[in-house]
């Protein structure tokens, strides 16, 4: 497993000290049972309350305090996934001090403790025994923005090895509050590719991951500017950057474009707006902030949906529909239906998570480039 998602954390009993002296309480956390129930602690003796929440379950849990000033509670069992969560002690978020494994973005908002339940096989996500691409960052200079930025590049196993072969592209985006390494710490980008190109289920394509902000959370002045912003940085000197450093196909025909959240609302406008430069678009739980004014948006979609649908080789829009996000997902997808764009619209169980967009893209990229 690759960066912060490391093997989940067990405790440990503490050996007895020399002597007759009592062993220390347990304060391990996250204790992960093979019932695959877990077990949360915290010393916190002055503590009157702590609570733990987390993508695992619904709302929150007491814990309670034992009398060395530990406190415990025990949630589950949990499927195995990758999950997210936090302390809540007197009213203050917090993180689990016992648990060296966290998920950090580029806001505060959203660091969190991880909690890796494993299955019985591995994950489409996991680490496996195939041949390996590799994630690549690269620094540019923006002259749209008149920024230095960095992105991350996804190529699949052997890239170097064949000087011929020239690749598709899919640009990927992350959502609000990450950056462009989100893909690869969280979503596993390379290892779910990996896997799925070593069983034959996709073809080789490099993945470019930019950073999504065209001007940088909280800027003064960019308010309702950073689909514009990014667009620019994206047609003006990320695609152009790419095709200049990897063996490319540069025809629309080979040129994709998804994103998730805030990256799956830019994802959709700008790909669903630019046609010549994009024949697969995708939206995971995309943030469609346009007030619903889909009409006025992509107006020039709808002004002749077969020529629209000749261009379009795949147009997939996914969200959870426990997503506050599902309900604009499914007005969009009635109106293009409405308006004959064909399109594939996949609802699926779970919330705003990591763990429908890994899904996600795990169905999609079987998808491009066929």
């Amino acid at each position: 497993m690759l960066g912060l998602l490391a093997s989940p954390t067990w405790a440990q009993p503490a050996a007895n000290p020399p002597g007759n002296a009592a062993a220390p309480a347990r304060t391990g956390s996250p204790e992960i049972g093979p019932d695959r129930r877990v077990t949360f602690r915290l010393s916190a003796p002055k503590a009157s309350e702590v609570l733990v929440s987390g993508e695992f379950m619904a709302g929150s849990k007491a814990l309670e305090k034992n009398a060395e000033g530990v406190w415990s509670a025990t949630v589950g069992p949990i499927d195995p996934e990758i999950y997210y969560y936090n302390f809540t002690v007197d009213g203050v978020r917090t993180l689990d001090p016992g648990n060296p494994q966290v998920k950090s973005g580029s806001t505060a908002s959203t660091i969190q403790s991880v909690l890796e339940v494993r299955g019985d096989r591995p994950a489409f996500y996991d680490g496996q025994p195939v041949p390996h691409g590799e994630i690549r960052t690269h620094w540019y200079q923006s002259k749209s923005l008149n920024r230095l930025r960095s992105l991350s590049v996804y190529v699949p196993p052997g890239y170097d090895r064949d000087a011929a072969a020239r690749l598709p592209v899919l640009y990927l985006f992350h959502g609000a509050n990450a950056d462009e390494t989100a893909w690869t710490r969280l979503g596993h980008v390379n290892l779910i590719l990996d896997n799925l190109l070593a069983a034959g289920k996709t073809k080789p394509f490099i993945i470019v991951m930019p950073f999504g902000y065209g001007a940088p959370p909280g800027e003064p002045g960019a308010q309702g500017q950073n689909t514009a912003l990014f667009s620019r940085d994206l047609i003006e000197d990320v695609i152009p950057y790419i095709q200049s450093q990897y063996r490319t196909l540069t025809d629309r025909d080979h040129r994709a474009i998804i994103g998730l959240s805030m990256g799956g609302g830019q994802s959709l406008s700008i790909g669903l707006n630019h046609l010549e430069l994009f024949s697969y678009v995708g939206g995971f739980s995309a943030a469609l902030n346009n007030g619903g004014d889909f009409a006025k948006t992509y107006a020039g979609l709808i002004a002749d949906p077969a020529a629209t649908n000749r261009q379009l080789h795949l147009l997939w829009i996914g969200c959870g529909t426990e997503d506050s996000l599902f309900t604009p997902a499914k007005k969009f997808s009635e109106f293009l239906t409405e308006h004959k764009i064909q399109l594939t619209f996949h609802p699926s169980s779970g919330a705003h998570t990591w763990i429908n967009w890994r899904h996600y893209l795990n169905e999609v990229s079987p998808l491009l480039f066929q």
